[in-house]
């Protein structure tokens, strides 16, 4: 589905990352035309969990619905023929007749969260004793303790404050590492 992700090199300085907006549950369409054209096509996948017929069944959907991320120089591509391409609605732009770049930062920061498909990778599950940090919320930039870690992915922590420790039960999503 995915080619493994690639990331802008010193060689493709002229290369930037845009984005396509796709038409309703086109992706497949528009990712496999967009390749045939020789365009980069980056197109981040979570396996997300879905009822289909009373049972329970993993799938893979974009993390992003609705859009992908395309590489490019602006300057030698035909860029244009992206918005004639079977399965996208048009390349997002701002300006009238120039596609917006994407930062290249942002983009290669979801790559380093993805496998060599272009899946999301979870991250790492945390162990009771280590420290974490409170990214959200009422506790945000507090420092705590994992104590224990449900099979919900709910942790409880032990945070230190007025003198007392208090234990708080977490959304694993909440917290990151310290």
């Amino acid at each position: 589905m995915n080619e493994p992700a690639e990331t802008p090199t010193a060689s493709a300085a002229s290369e930037h990352w845009f984005l396509a907006q796709l038409k309703p549950n086109a992706w497949r369409i528009a990712e496999e035309n967009l390749r045939r054209q020789e365009f980069k096509v980056f197109n981040p996948l979570e396996e997300r969990t879905v009822a289909r017929r009373g049972r329970f069944a993993k799938e893979l959907r974009p993390l992003f619905p609705g859009y992908l991320f395309l590489s490019f120089d602006v300057a030698t591509a035909p860029w244009r023929a992206i918005n004639s391409t079977y399965g996208v609605a048009r390349l997002v732009t701002f300006e009238a007749h120039k596609p917006q770049v994407v930062p290249a930062a942002l983009v290669e920061e979801i790559m380093a969260r993805c496998d060599s498909e272009g899946r999301i990778v979870p991250p790492a599950e945390l162990e009771p004793g280590e420290t974490v940090r409170f990214n959200t919320g009422p506790f945000a930039d507090l420092v705590a303790k994992v104590e224990s870690v449900a099979p919900d992915k709910r942790i409880w922590l032990v945070l230190e404050a007025l003198g007392r420790e208090t234990r708080v039960l977490a959304d694993r999503a909440a917290v990151k590492r310290a």
